[in-house]
Protein backbone atom coordinates (compact mmCIF):
# COMPACT_ATOMS: atom_id res chain seq x y z
CA UNK A 1 0.00 0.00 0.00
CA UNK A 2 1.45 3.51 -0.92
CA UNK A 3 2.41 5.32 2.02
CA UNK A 4 -0.13 8.37 2.56
CA UNK A 5 0.96 11.46 1.66
CA UNK A 6 2.08 13.91 4.45
CA UNK A 7 0.08 16.78 3.41
CA UNK A 8 -2.90 15.14 3.04
CA UNK A 9 -2.53 13.31 6.79
CA UNK A 10 -2.10 17.15 7.57
CA UNK A 11 -5.30 18.08 6.32
CA UNK A 12 -7.19 15.07 7.46
CA UNK A 13 -5.93 15.40 11.30
CA UNK A 14 -6.56 18.73 11.41
CA UNK A 15 -9.87 21.10 11.63
CA UNK A 16 -12.90 20.44 9.73
CA UNK A 17 -15.52 23.20 8.75
CA UNK A 18 -16.08 25.79 5.78
CA UNK A 19 -14.56 28.47 7.96
CA UNK A 20 -11.17 27.21 7.33
CA UNK A 21 -10.50 27.95 3.37
CA UNK A 22 -8.35 25.87 1.25
CA UNK A 23 -6.91 28.23 -1.74
CA UNK A 24 -5.23 26.58 -4.80
CA UNK A 25 -2.79 28.10 -7.62
CA UNK A 26 -3.85 26.50 -10.90
CA UNK A 27 -0.77 26.33 -13.22
CA UNK A 28 1.38 24.87 -12.31
CA UNK A 29 0.05 23.33 -8.76
CA UNK A 30 -2.86 21.61 -10.15
CA UNK A 31 -2.13 21.26 -13.30
CA UNK A 32 1.72 20.70 -14.89
CA UNK A 33 2.11 23.32 -17.13
CA UNK A 34 0.08 26.46 -18.05
CA UNK A 35 -3.06 26.32 -19.60
CA UNK A 36 -3.04 29.34 -21.50
CA UNK A 37 -0.29 27.18 -23.52
CA UNK A 38 -3.27 24.78 -24.86
CA UNK A 39 -5.14 28.11 -25.94
CA UNK A 40 -2.19 29.42 -27.80
CA UNK A 41 -1.48 26.37 -29.38
CA UNK A 42 -5.14 26.33 -30.40
CA UNK A 43 -4.75 29.77 -32.05
CA UNK A 44 -1.56 28.88 -33.87
CA UNK A 45 -3.55 25.94 -35.28
CA UNK A 46 -6.16 27.65 -36.61
CA UNK A 47 -3.34 30.66 -37.88
CA UNK A 48 -5.80 32.88 -35.87
CA UNK A 49 -2.11 34.28 -33.90
CA UNK A 50 -1.14 37.58 -36.04
CA UNK A 51 2.85 38.26 -36.05
CA UNK A 52 2.94 41.64 -34.06
CA UNK A 53 1.10 38.91 -31.09
CA UNK A 54 3.35 36.40 -31.82
CA UNK A 55 6.46 39.04 -31.59
CA UNK A 56 5.05 40.36 -28.53
CA UNK A 57 4.18 37.10 -27.13
CA UNK A 58 8.20 35.71 -27.47
CA UNK A 59 9.88 38.50 -25.89
CA UNK A 60 7.55 38.68 -22.84
CA UNK A 61 8.71 34.76 -22.68
CA UNK A 62 12.44 36.06 -23.42
CA UNK A 63 12.32 38.58 -21.11
CA UNK A 64 9.96 37.35 -18.02
CA UNK A 65 8.00 39.33 -16.18
CA UNK A 66 8.79 41.69 -13.62
CA UNK A 67 5.57 43.04 -12.03
CA UNK A 68 1.93 42.55 -11.60
CA UNK A 69 2.15 46.01 -13.78
CA UNK A 70 3.65 43.88 -16.34
CA UNK A 71 1.79 40.92 -16.09
CA UNK A 72 -1.98 42.86 -16.55
CA UNK A 73 -0.29 45.04 -19.35
CA UNK A 74 0.23 41.21 -20.63
CA UNK A 75 -2.98 39.98 -19.87
CA UNK A 76 -4.73 42.81 -21.49
CA UNK A 77 -3.00 43.07 -24.83
CA UNK A 78 -4.03 39.02 -25.32
CA UNK A 79 -7.11 39.33 -24.67
CA UNK A 80 -7.88 41.97 -27.30
CA UNK A 81 -7.90 38.58 -29.64
CA UNK A 82 -11.59 37.53 -28.24
CA UNK A 83 -12.71 40.89 -28.75
CA UNK A 84 -16.39 40.36 -30.43
CA UNK A 85 -16.43 36.56 -29.48
CA UNK A 86 -19.19 35.08 -27.53
CA UNK A 87 -19.36 34.28 -23.92
CA UNK A 88 -20.68 30.60 -25.19
CA UNK A 89 -17.87 30.26 -28.04
CA UNK A 90 -15.16 30.53 -25.45
CA UNK A 91 -17.11 28.00 -23.21
CA UNK A 92 -17.38 25.63 -25.57
CA UNK A 93 -13.63 26.26 -26.44
CA UNK A 94 -12.29 25.78 -23.31
CA UNK A 95 -14.42 22.29 -22.28
CA UNK A 96 -12.75 20.94 -25.67
CA UNK A 97 -9.18 22.14 -24.62
CA UNK A 98 -9.42 20.87 -21.06
CA UNK A 99 -10.72 17.62 -22.26
CA UNK A 100 -8.57 17.20 -25.29
CA UNK A 101 -4.90 18.74 -23.56
CA UNK A 102 -5.44 20.17 -20.25
CA UNK A 103 -7.04 17.13 -17.98
CA UNK A 104 -4.82 15.19 -18.80
CA UNK A 105 -2.06 17.40 -16.81
CA UNK A 106 -4.05 17.19 -13.59
CA UNK A 107 -1.24 16.27 -11.12
CA UNK A 108 -2.96 13.23 -8.67
CA UNK A 109 -2.05 14.35 -5.72
CA UNK A 110 -3.35 17.77 -6.24
CA UNK A 111 -6.84 16.06 -6.65
CA UNK A 112 -6.16 14.02 -3.71
CA UNK A 113 -4.97 17.26 -1.76
CA UNK A 114 -8.73 18.93 -2.70
CA UNK A 115 -10.50 15.47 -2.13
CA UNK A 116 -8.93 15.53 1.61
CA UNK A 117 -10.04 19.49 2.02
CA UNK A 118 -13.74 18.76 0.92
CA UNK A 119 -13.64 15.27 2.86
CA UNK A 120 -13.19 17.86 5.74
CA UNK A 121 -15.63 20.01 4.73
CA UNK A 122 -13.18 23.12 4.19
CA UNK A 123 -14.12 25.80 1.40
CA UNK A 124 -11.87 25.19 -1.55
CA UNK A 125 -11.10 27.67 -3.94
CA UNK A 126 -8.85 27.66 -6.82
CA UNK A 127 -7.25 31.00 -7.00
CA UNK A 128 -5.83 32.23 -10.85
CA UNK A 129 -4.80 34.77 -12.84
CA UNK A 130 -6.25 33.07 -15.58
CA UNK A 131 -9.46 33.13 -16.90
CA UNK A 132 -12.98 31.20 -16.22
CA UNK A 133 -12.39 29.46 -19.68
CA UNK A 134 -9.49 28.44 -18.75
CA UNK A 135 -9.82 27.54 -14.36
CA UNK A 136 -14.04 26.66 -14.86
CA UNK A 137 -13.69 23.12 -16.21
CA UNK A 138 -11.32 22.22 -13.71
CA UNK A 139 -12.61 23.12 -11.12
CA UNK A 140 -15.53 21.51 -12.34
CA UNK A 141 -14.17 18.47 -11.94
CA UNK A 142 -12.75 18.48 -8.62
CA UNK A 143 -16.49 19.45 -7.39
CA UNK A 144 -14.84 22.97 -6.29
CA UNK A 145 -17.33 25.46 -6.36
CA UNK A 146 -15.31 28.91 -5.98
CA UNK A 147 -12.92 30.74 -8.45
CA UNK A 148 -10.81 33.58 -8.32
CA UNK A 149 -9.91 34.43 -11.84
CA UNK A 150 -9.05 36.81 -14.30
CA UNK A 151 -12.87 37.95 -14.74
CA UNK A 152 -13.45 39.70 -18.38
CA UNK A 153 -15.78 42.45 -19.79
CA UNK A 154 -19.15 41.45 -21.61
CA UNK A 155 -21.49 43.38 -23.66
CA UNK A 156 -24.73 40.70 -24.07
CA UNK A 157 -22.67 38.39 -23.67
CA UNK A 158 -19.55 39.07 -26.31
CA UNK A 159 -16.25 40.09 -24.90
CA UNK A 160 -15.20 43.58 -25.18
CA UNK A 161 -11.33 42.09 -25.56
CA UNK A 162 -11.30 43.87 -21.65
CA UNK A 163 -10.65 42.95 -18.52
CA UNK A 164 -13.44 43.62 -15.66
CA UNK A 165 -11.64 44.49 -12.51
CA UNK A 166 -8.10 43.24 -11.10
CA UNK A 167 -5.63 40.99 -12.22
CA UNK A 168 -5.12 38.18 -9.30
CA UNK A 169 -1.22 38.29 -9.73
CA UNK A 170 1.27 38.75 -7.17
CA UNK A 171 -0.01 40.81 -4.61
CA UNK A 172 -3.22 41.38 -6.40
CA UNK A 173 -4.07 37.79 -5.94
CA UNK A 174 -3.29 38.18 -2.08
CA UNK A 175 -5.70 41.04 -2.09
CA UNK A 176 -8.77 38.82 -3.93
CA UNK A 177 -7.60 35.71 -1.53
CA UNK A 178 -8.60 38.66 1.48
CA UNK A 179 -11.61 40.03 -0.31
CA UNK A 180 -13.09 36.79 -0.35
CA UNK A 181 -12.06 35.68 3.21
CA UNK A 182 -13.83 38.33 4.36
CA UNK A 183 -17.23 37.80 2.00
CA UNK A 184 -17.22 34.30 2.90
CA UNK A 185 -16.66 34.04 6.81
CA UNK A 186 -13.01 32.64 6.31
CA UNK A 187 -10.56 32.69 8.84
CA UNK A 188 -7.40 32.87 6.97
CA UNK A 189 -4.85 32.29 9.94
CA UNK A 190 -6.51 28.95 9.78
CA UNK A 191 -6.30 28.02 6.48
CA UNK A 192 -4.35 26.47 3.45
CA UNK A 193 -2.66 28.34 0.42
CA UNK A 194 -0.57 26.23 -2.18
CA UNK A 195 0.82 27.17 -5.08
CA UNK A 196 4.37 27.32 -7.25
CA UNK A 197 5.21 30.41 -7.98
CA UNK A 198 7.37 32.40 -7.20
CA UNK A 199 5.07 35.53 -7.67
CA UNK A 200 2.66 34.03 -4.95
CA UNK A 201 4.68 34.81 -2.02
CA UNK A 202 2.23 37.51 -1.13
CA UNK A 203 -0.40 34.60 -1.89
CA UNK A 204 1.13 32.21 0.30
CA UNK A 205 2.13 34.81 3.33
CA UNK A 206 -1.60 36.22 3.62
CA UNK A 207 -2.66 32.10 4.94
CA UNK A 208 -1.80 30.42 8.27
CA UNK A 209 -0.97 27.30 6.51
CA UNK A 210 0.89 27.68 2.99
CA UNK A 211 2.68 25.27 1.05
CA UNK A 212 4.81 25.16 -1.40
CA UNK A 213 4.17 22.64 -4.24
CA UNK A 214 6.74 22.52 -7.09
CA UNK A 215 8.34 25.46 -6.09
CA UNK A 216 11.07 27.71 -8.55
CA UNK A 217 14.07 28.58 -7.17
CA UNK A 218 12.83 31.53 -5.09
CA UNK A 219 9.84 30.64 -3.60
CA UNK A 220 11.77 27.12 -2.44
CA UNK A 221 14.50 29.52 -0.51
CA UNK A 222 11.40 31.87 0.97
CA UNK A 223 9.66 28.24 1.87
CA UNK A 224 12.99 26.75 3.65
CA UNK A 225 13.34 30.61 4.99
CA UNK A 226 9.91 30.47 6.45
CA UNK A 227 10.01 26.63 7.46
CA UNK A 228 6.28 26.16 5.14
CA UNK A 229 6.29 22.34 3.43
CA UNK A 230 7.39 21.32 0.53
CA UNK A 231 6.57 19.29 -1.95
CA UNK A 232 7.25 18.39 -5.71
CA UNK A 233 4.85 16.34 -7.90
CA UNK A 234 6.08 13.72 -10.34
CA UNK A 235 5.94 15.73 -13.80
CA UNK A 236 2.96 14.74 -16.47
CA UNK A 237 3.51 17.07 -19.54
CA UNK A 238 6.33 14.78 -21.28
CA UNK A 239 7.82 11.12 -20.89
CA UNK A 240 11.56 10.92 -20.53
CA UNK A 241 13.55 8.38 -21.91
CA UNK A 242 13.15 5.59 -19.83
CA UNK A 243 9.49 5.98 -19.47
CA UNK A 244 9.48 5.89 -23.97
CA UNK A 245 11.54 2.74 -23.89
CA UNK A 246 9.93 0.98 -20.60
CA UNK A 247 6.44 1.60 -22.93
CA UNK A 248 8.01 0.41 -25.99
CA UNK A 249 9.07 -2.74 -24.32
CA UNK A 250 5.33 -3.08 -22.63
CA UNK A 251 3.95 -3.22 -26.21
CA UNK A 252 6.29 -5.42 -27.69
CA UNK A 253 6.05 -8.06 -24.57
CA UNK A 254 2.53 -7.40 -25.75
CA UNK A 255 2.76 -8.61 -28.90
CA UNK A 256 5.12 -11.54 -27.93
CA UNK A 257 2.94 -12.77 -25.31
CA UNK A 258 -0.22 -12.73 -27.57
CA UNK A 259 1.44 -14.45 -30.10
CA UNK A 260 2.53 -17.33 -28.06
CA UNK A 261 -0.80 -17.86 -26.55
CA UNK A 262 -1.95 -17.87 -30.11
CA UNK A 263 0.53 -20.19 -30.85
CA UNK A 264 -0.61 -22.73 -28.53
CA UNK A 265 -3.79 -22.58 -28.62
CA UNK A 266 -3.45 -22.76 -32.98
CA UNK A 267 -1.35 -26.34 -31.96
CA UNK A 268 -4.35 -27.21 -30.24
CA UNK A 269 -7.05 -26.30 -32.65
CA UNK A 270 -8.77 -23.94 -29.80
CA UNK A 271 -9.64 -20.32 -30.66
CA UNK A 272 -10.85 -20.20 -26.99
CA UNK A 273 -7.40 -21.18 -25.36
CA UNK A 274 -5.61 -19.02 -27.97
CA UNK A 275 -7.40 -15.89 -27.14
CA UNK A 276 -7.73 -16.94 -23.38
CA UNK A 277 -3.57 -17.81 -23.21
CA UNK A 278 -2.97 -14.90 -25.16
CA UNK A 279 -4.60 -12.36 -23.46
CA UNK A 280 -2.92 -13.41 -20.04
CA UNK A 281 0.26 -13.64 -21.34
CA UNK A 282 -0.21 -10.27 -22.86
CA UNK A 283 -1.50 -9.12 -19.32
CA UNK A 284 0.96 -10.74 -17.62
CA UNK A 285 4.09 -9.61 -19.76
CA UNK A 286 3.19 -5.87 -20.02
CA UNK A 287 2.42 -5.60 -16.69
CA UNK A 288 5.56 -6.60 -15.73
CA UNK A 289 7.75 -4.86 -17.94
CA UNK A 290 5.74 -1.73 -17.21
CA UNK A 291 6.75 -1.90 -13.62
CA UNK A 292 2.95 -2.20 -12.44
CA UNK A 293 2.07 -4.45 -9.35
CA UNK A 294 -1.91 -5.19 -8.70
CA UNK A 295 -3.22 -4.64 -4.92
CA UNK A 296 -6.63 -6.67 -4.58
CA UNK A 297 -8.42 -7.23 -1.70
CA UNK A 298 -11.81 -9.47 -2.29
CA UNK A 299 -10.56 -11.23 -5.20
CA UNK A 300 -12.24 -14.15 -4.25
CA UNK A 301 -15.53 -12.44 -5.95
CA UNK A 302 -14.36 -12.46 -9.30
CA UNK A 303 -14.96 -16.59 -9.25
CA UNK A 304 -17.89 -16.88 -6.78
CA UNK A 305 -20.37 -16.34 -9.22
CA UNK A 306 -19.73 -17.03 -12.72
CA UNK A 307 -20.99 -16.09 -15.83
CA UNK A 308 -21.28 -12.37 -14.23
CA UNK A 309 -20.99 -8.73 -15.67
CA UNK A 310 -17.94 -7.30 -14.52
CA UNK A 311 -18.10 -3.48 -14.12
CA UNK A 312 -15.08 -1.20 -14.09
CA UNK A 313 -14.40 2.38 -13.92
CA UNK A 314 -12.36 3.44 -16.60
CA UNK A 315 -9.38 6.14 -16.88
CA UNK A 316 -6.87 3.93 -18.86
CA UNK A 317 -6.17 1.62 -21.25
CA UNK A 318 -3.98 -0.03 -18.19
CA UNK A 319 -7.79 -1.22 -16.99
CA UNK A 320 -7.85 -3.12 -19.38
CA UNK A 321 -4.73 -5.16 -18.78
CA UNK A 322 -5.80 -5.12 -14.91
CA UNK A 323 -8.95 -7.32 -15.85
CA UNK A 324 -7.70 -9.14 -18.37
CA UNK A 325 -4.77 -10.41 -16.00
CA UNK A 326 -8.01 -10.68 -13.51
CA UNK A 327 -10.37 -12.11 -14.95
CA UNK A 328 -8.30 -14.77 -17.41
CA UNK A 329 -10.89 -16.70 -18.85
CA UNK A 330 -14.22 -16.93 -20.33
CA UNK A 331 -14.68 -13.75 -20.72
CA UNK A 332 -15.46 -11.21 -23.45
CA UNK A 333 -16.43 -7.52 -23.36
CA UNK A 334 -18.42 -4.53 -24.90
CA UNK A 335 -15.98 -1.57 -26.10
CA UNK A 336 -15.94 1.69 -27.81
CA UNK A 337 -15.01 1.82 -31.53
CA UNK A 338 -11.77 3.59 -30.79
CA UNK A 339 -10.25 0.71 -28.76
CA UNK A 340 -10.05 -1.44 -31.95
CA UNK A 341 -6.92 0.75 -32.84
CA UNK A 342 -5.15 0.87 -29.74
CA UNK A 343 -1.72 -0.60 -30.90
CA UNK A 344 -2.15 -4.95 -29.91
CA UNK A 345 -5.44 -4.53 -27.22
CA UNK A 346 -6.78 -3.72 -30.46
CA UNK A 347 -6.13 -6.78 -32.39
CA UNK A 348 -6.47 -9.29 -29.88
CA UNK A 349 -9.88 -7.92 -28.91
CA UNK A 350 -11.19 -8.29 -32.48
CA UNK A 351 -10.02 -12.20 -32.23
CA UNK A 352 -11.68 -12.66 -29.09
CA UNK A 353 -15.25 -11.25 -30.91
CA UNK A 354 -15.33 -8.20 -28.55
CA UNK A 355 -18.60 -6.17 -29.40
CA UNK A 356 -17.23 -2.39 -30.76
CA UNK A 357 -19.85 -0.17 -30.30
CA UNK A 358 -19.86 3.23 -31.47
CA UNK A 359 -21.05 5.84 -29.42
CA UNK A 360 -24.63 7.75 -29.42
CA UNK A 361 -25.35 4.81 -31.96
CA UNK A 362 -28.32 3.55 -29.99
CA UNK A 363 -29.41 0.64 -32.71
CA UNK A 364 -25.71 -0.09 -33.63
CA UNK A 365 -25.35 -0.75 -29.80
CA UNK A 366 -28.66 -2.86 -29.13
CA UNK A 367 -27.28 -4.89 -31.96
CA UNK A 368 -23.85 -5.37 -30.88
CA UNK A 369 -25.00 -6.21 -27.53
CA UNK A 370 -27.36 -8.93 -28.20
CA UNK A 371 -24.87 -11.57 -28.94
CA UNK A 372 -23.50 -10.60 -25.70
CA UNK A 373 -26.44 -11.55 -24.02
CA UNK A 374 -26.55 -14.81 -25.43
CA UNK A 375 -22.76 -15.36 -24.80
CA UNK A 376 -23.79 -14.53 -20.63
CA UNK A 377 -26.37 -17.49 -20.97
CA UNK A 378 -23.72 -19.95 -22.70
CA UNK A 379 -21.65 -19.38 -19.08
CA UNK A 380 -19.35 -16.24 -20.70
CA UNK A 381 -18.66 -13.51 -18.57
CA UNK A 382 -18.67 -9.87 -19.59
CA UNK A 383 -16.25 -7.41 -18.46
CA UNK A 384 -17.66 -3.61 -19.40
CA UNK A 385 -17.23 0.09 -18.28
CA UNK A 386 -20.86 1.26 -17.51
CA UNK A 387 -18.97 5.02 -17.32
CA UNK A 388 -18.93 4.36 -21.26
CA UNK A 389 -15.29 5.66 -21.90
CA UNK A 390 -11.85 6.36 -20.15
CA UNK A 391 -12.76 9.70 -17.98
CA UNK A 392 -10.41 12.35 -18.33
CA UNK A 393 -9.78 12.85 -14.52
CA UNK A 394 -10.27 10.54 -11.17
CA UNK A 395 -13.63 11.70 -11.21
CA UNK A 396 -16.26 9.09 -11.72
CA UNK A 397 -18.26 9.84 -14.36
CA UNK A 398 -22.37 8.83 -14.86
CA UNK A 399 -23.32 5.53 -15.05
CA UNK A 400 -25.15 4.25 -18.18
CA UNK A 401 -27.25 1.54 -18.62
CA UNK A 402 -26.07 -0.54 -20.81
CA UNK A 403 -24.14 -3.24 -18.44
CA UNK A 404 -27.11 -3.45 -15.71
CA UNK A 405 -29.44 -4.29 -18.89
CA UNK A 406 -27.25 -6.89 -19.98
CA UNK A 407 -27.36 -8.61 -16.34
CA UNK A 408 -31.05 -8.54 -16.13
CA UNK A 409 -31.19 -9.97 -19.69
CA UNK A 410 -29.33 -12.48 -18.79
CA UNK A 411 -30.37 -13.55 -15.23
CA UNK A 412 -26.58 -12.95 -13.83
CA UNK A 413 -25.04 -11.09 -10.97
CA UNK A 414 -23.48 -7.68 -11.31
CA UNK A 415 -19.71 -7.60 -9.94
CA UNK A 416 -18.01 -4.20 -9.32
CA UNK A 417 -14.82 -4.09 -9.57
CA UNK A 418 -13.13 -0.20 -8.39
CA UNK A 419 -10.05 0.41 -9.95
CA UNK A 420 -7.78 3.06 -8.17
CA UNK A 421 -4.03 4.69 -9.75
CA UNK A 422 -4.80 3.57 -13.08
CA UNK A 423 -5.06 6.95 -14.01
CA UNK A 424 -1.69 7.90 -12.55
CA UNK A 425 -0.01 5.20 -15.04
CA UNK A 426 -1.47 5.78 -18.10
CA UNK A 427 -4.31 8.59 -18.60
CA UNK A 428 -6.31 9.31 -21.75
CA UNK A 429 -4.44 9.98 -24.43
CA UNK A 430 -0.86 8.66 -23.34
CA UNK A 431 0.63 6.58 -25.09
CA UNK A 432 3.57 5.66 -22.51
CA UNK A 433 3.44 3.61 -19.32
CA UNK A 434 4.52 4.71 -15.72
CA UNK A 435 5.51 2.31 -13.45
CA UNK A 436 3.59 2.15 -10.26
CA UNK A 437 0.51 0.61 -8.24
CA UNK A 438 -2.97 -0.40 -9.06
CA UNK A 439 -4.98 -0.63 -6.34
CA UNK A 440 -8.06 -3.14 -6.84
CA UNK A 441 -11.26 -3.91 -5.00
CA UNK A 442 -13.63 -6.61 -6.01
CA UNK A 443 -16.99 -6.47 -4.22
CA UNK A 444 -19.61 -9.40 -3.74
CA UNK A 445 -21.48 -9.92 -6.73
CA UNK A 446 -25.02 -8.08 -6.74
CA UNK A 447 -28.23 -10.58 -8.35
CA UNK A 448 -30.08 -9.33 -10.63
CA UNK A 449 -32.79 -11.43 -10.94
CA UNK A 450 -35.07 -9.64 -9.03
CA UNK A 451 -34.65 -6.52 -10.89
CA UNK A 452 -37.81 -4.68 -13.06
CA UNK A 453 -36.97 -1.98 -15.54
CA UNK A 454 -38.78 0.27 -13.87
CA UNK A 455 -36.34 0.52 -11.12
CA UNK A 456 -33.38 0.45 -12.51
CA UNK A 457 -32.45 3.48 -12.53
CA UNK A 458 -32.21 2.80 -8.74
CA UNK A 459 -30.23 -0.09 -8.63
CA UNK A 460 -27.70 1.85 -11.36
CA UNK A 461 -27.78 4.90 -8.90
CA UNK A 462 -26.95 2.52 -5.70
CA UNK A 463 -24.29 0.78 -8.02
CA UNK A 464 -22.44 4.14 -8.59
CA UNK A 465 -22.46 4.96 -5.00
CA UNK A 466 -20.94 2.08 -4.21
CA UNK A 467 -17.94 2.37 -6.37
CA UNK A 468 -18.11 6.57 -4.76
CA UNK A 469 -18.12 5.62 -1.12
CA UNK A 470 -14.72 2.57 -2.47
CA UNK A 471 -12.78 5.79 -3.98
CA UNK A 472 -13.37 7.56 -0.73
CA UNK A 473 -12.85 5.18 2.27
CA UNK A 474 -10.84 2.67 0.40
CA UNK A 475 -10.07 -0.65 2.30
CA UNK A 476 -7.34 -1.75 4.54
CA UNK A 477 -6.14 -5.17 3.93
CA UNK A 478 -4.94 -5.33 0.42
CA UNK A 479 -2.73 -7.64 -0.73
CA UNK A 480 -0.08 -8.33 -4.16
CA UNK A 481 -1.85 -9.94 -6.84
Amino acid sequence: MPKPDRLVTDILDGPTGPTIGAFFDYDGTVIDGYSVAAFFTDRVRRFELTPGEAARTLLVGLRGIADTEGFTTFVTDSLRSWAGRSVDELEELGERLFSQQIAGSLYPEAWELVKAHRRMGHTVVLASSATRFQVGPMARELGVEHIICTELETENGILTGRVSGAVPYGVGKADAMRAFAEEHGIDLAVSYAYSNGDEDVPFLHAAGRPRALNPGRRLTAVAAEYGWPVRRFAGRANADLTTIARSAAVYGGMLAGVSAGLGLGLLNRSRKQAVELGGSFASTLGLALAGITIETVGEHHLWSHRPAVFTFNHQSAVDVLVMIKLLRRDLTAVAKKELADVPVLGQFFRLADVAFVERGNSTQAREALEPAVQKLRSGVSLAISPEGTRTVTPRLARFKKGAFHLAMQAGVPIVPVVIRNAGEIMWKGSRTFRSGVVQVVVHEPIPTTDWTVDQLDDHVAKVRQLYLDTLEHWPEGVRHG
